[in-house]
């Protein structure tokens, strides 16, 4: 998967309809600029690639001023290094402007330089009406007057007032890119192979991408009935699906997918396709959910190490452990319900472990992130983070173990991945993370050059249960089953401290909690118990309902926990817009400010919902569950759902749609709803004799 388009990337089309997130605008009296919540207008009325435009509209008067700011979208994993020597936009307005009439355009680079003001109508000449023009900018003509300007850095477009000529103008702006002046705009043609498939509300169209660095991107042309064709959406060069989210249950459409070139013209188009969309049962409508979220782990793999990317679109080579880890579980039950072959999926678990065992490893514990391409640790979180990460190594051999217990037959290929992971399971030192021999925790990170210096111990509630139960299971290198009591559920005051750290309050800072909220009792939990993650990480292979320590057992907990979830989400003590019986769920996502962990109090709690949340709550709350889910897809489904599931994160008080899938995040949601289904994965992991034993040692403990 190539990451060039998004470092050219400014604006192509908005995920939301009548504001664009990425912007800003303001105006001085009395000249005048539309906005919306101080935001570019977005329309459906004119663009150059579909469904949508930026409406740029204003009345330059004597004595005011006004500015529109159009930004470089920030995301997770998102390379910020711009790439291109010209800027490109596409306009069109209504009427005519004389080329004195235009906008000034000013760039903003990282950490606050700018270019002076430059006048686009000598760049640009006279624009005529209701006719979609190219405009190319040479960045050289951009300057600050002091020295030379890195464009590598570029962050804001800042379109501002030029002559106060006192009338009113309106430009519809598209495809903002940065390009190479010498890129060849004209694909050399073929066909593209399209294929469709249709479910209640939507179609699934996939193709064949054609390796051209000329194509700017695929464009989608949709025909209901025998209605005439018309464009419905663009896909960039890098993917090669587009999901058509047409709201209607009931309906026969034709496609038609075209290769678009940089001049914007079609240069290879597809055969006409049909496709239908009909009512869905509910086992129906959760295979595609669970299908739709297994394709993140299965298609967008990294193609070296076969394991899961941090996000997509992001860095295309940063792989993250403890997503590829929940990803091999997804995995198995895609295989179990036939969304890819068995055989398959074998294939990808070996080069997974084979991978693995490739990568650098810290005793036995390998990073949080690695390099695809070599199994190198990279250190996202900064100089400290070089090391092993035993949460992270937790949640892959957690997948691992599993896959073990799965590939059960006498196969090569299943036999080596079965001594695969065993070799890897069994060179895992979570002896080592106890920091001492007689420490009465384990640690979370440990680096050859900076030794314990993160100095993170593993103290719950939260999602690191896992982390101890796994440690207390190791064949060759156990913890005692005491340090459950001494670490995880420890009571001393430096626990106390740790909790009341993150939680800020007293409520559930001794392990115990013992309180109610929402008319529920509450066992174990901080406040009213964090984001609902918490429930899902450990537990998405670990049976909770077998897991009882000397508080509670931990399925009625979790139960628990997602309700008071989705009960304070009812009461909504925020005003949020959208909360109610289909829309909950508060965990860790990527916002509009970003990575935040969301959770059940009103200082956590911005109006984001992540619906990996309610949708990982299916073995909890699968009455709620199942209602968030047909909310999602059957009445936001424009908004939210995509080509791997539905989003990251959703806002509506603020206008927000996640730009991204994350690794961590959709895996959860096809297992979960596995183990409510059909107990998969629970099953599996509890055949482990390493994991019966270890159930046994904790009884043992109580």
């Amino acid at each position: 998967m190539s990451s060039s388009y998004y470092q050219r990337l400014i604006f192509d089309n908005s995920r939301t309809a009548g504001s664009y997130q990425p912007s800003r605008g303001e105006a001085v009296a009395p000249s005048e600029l539309a906005l919306v919540d101080h935001k570019l207008p977005v329309t459906e009325e004119q663009f150059f690639s579909p469904p949508n435009s930026l409406r740029l509209a204003w009345r330059s008067r004597p004595g005011g001023d006004w500015k529109a700011e159009l930004w470089v979208e920030p995301w997770r994993g998102r390379d910020l290094a711009m790439a291109g020597d010209t800027l490109a936009l596409w306009w069109l307005s209504p009427t005519p402007i004389a080329a004195a009439d235009l906008p000034m355009l000013q760039l903003v680079l990282a950490g606050g330089r700018r270019t002076r003001p430059l006048r686009l109508g000598p760049l640009a000449g006279d624009l005529p009406a209701d006719a979609w023009r190219q405009v190319q900018i040479p960045l050289a003509a951009f300057d600050c007057s002091t020295d030379e300007l890195d464009f590598t850095r570029l962050r804001r477009l800042i379109f501002s007032q030029g002559i106060d000529d006192g009338a009113p103008h309106t430009l519809y702006i598209d495809e903002v890119k940065l390009r190479e002046r010498t890129q060849t705009a004209v694909p050399a043609g073929g066909d593209v192979r399209l294929s469709a498939r249709g479910y209640e509300r939507h179609v699934d169209l996939r193709w064949q991408p054609l390796a051209d660095p000329a194509i700017a991107h695929y464009q989608i042309l949709r025909a209901a009935g025998d209605g005439p064709l018309r464009p419905v959406g663009i896909q960039g060069p890098e993917l090669d699906r587009y999901s058509d989210y047409i709201g209607a249950a009931f309906g026969r459409y034709r496609y038609r997918a075209e290769a678009v070139g940089h001049d914007g013209r079609a240069h290879a188009v597809s055969a006409e396709l049909t496709a239908t969309t009909a009512p869905m049962s509910d086992d129906a409508l959760l295979d595609m959910v669970q299908e739709a979220c297994l394709r993140l782990y299965w298609e967008r793999a990294h193609p070296e190490a076969g394991m899961a990317l941090e996000c997509v679109p992001g860095d295309e080579h940063l792989v993250a452990l403890g997503a590829s880890g929940f990803g091999v579980l997804a995995m198995l039950a895609g295989a179990e319900r036939s969304f890819v072959a068995r055989a398959a999926v074998a294939e990808r678990l070996l080069q997974i472990v084979d991978f693995l065992g490739r990568a650098d490893r810290f005793h036995g514990a390998w990073p949080h992130f690695l390099d695809g391409r070599d199994g190198r640790a990279v250190a996202l979180f900064g100089r400290y983070d070089n090391g092993g990460d035993l949460v992270e190594s937790a949640f892959m051999a957690q997948g691992l173990l599993a896959a073990r217990q799965y590939f059960d037959r006498d196969s090569p290929v299943e036999r080596r991945i079965r001594q695969g992971v065993t070799a890897l399971w069994e060179s895992i030192e979570w002896d080592w993370y106890r920091r001492t021999p007689d420490g009465p925790a384990l640690y979370w990170h440990w680096s050859p050059e900076h030794g314990w210096h993160i100095d993170h111990p593993l103290i719950g509630w939260n999602e690191t249960m896992i982390v101890y139960l796994l440690a207390i299971a190791s064949p060759t290198h156990p913890v005692p089953a005491s340090l459950y009591y001494s670490g995880w559920a420890a009571t001393d005051e430096r626990a106390r401290e740790y909790r009341r750290s993150w939680g800020k309050t007293r409520d559930g800072d001794g392990y115990r909690s013992g309180l109610s909220y929402y008319g529920l009792d509450l066992d174990v939990g901080v406040g009213s118990g964090g984001p609902l993650f918490f429930t899902h990480y450990s537990y998405l292979a670990l049976d909770p309902r077998q897991i009882t320590d000397r508080y509670t057992n931990y399925f009625d907990n979790n139960r628990a926990l997602a309700l008071i979830n989705y009960r304070y989400c009812q009461e909504n003590p925020g005003g949020h817009q959208g909360y109610g019986p289909g829309l909950w769920g508060l965990s860790a996502c990527d916002d509009h400010c970003g990575y935040q962990a969301h959770d059940p109090t009103p200082k956590n709690d911005n109006g984001t919902i992540a619906p990996t949340a309610a949708l990982a709550s299916f073995p909890y709350t699968p009455a709620q569950s199942m209602a968030a889910l047909k909310h999602l897809y059957r009445d936001l489904g424009a908004r939210v759902w995509g080509i791997y599931g539905f989003r990251d994160a959703y806002n509506p008080s603020v206008n927000f749609v996640s730009p991204i899938f994350m690794g961590l995040n959709q895996a959860p949601i096809t297992v979960m709803i596995e183990n409510w289904r059909s107990g998969l994965l629970w099953r599996l992991l509890a055949a482990d004799p390493a994991i019966r034993a270890m159930l046994e040692k904790l009884r043992g403990a109580r």
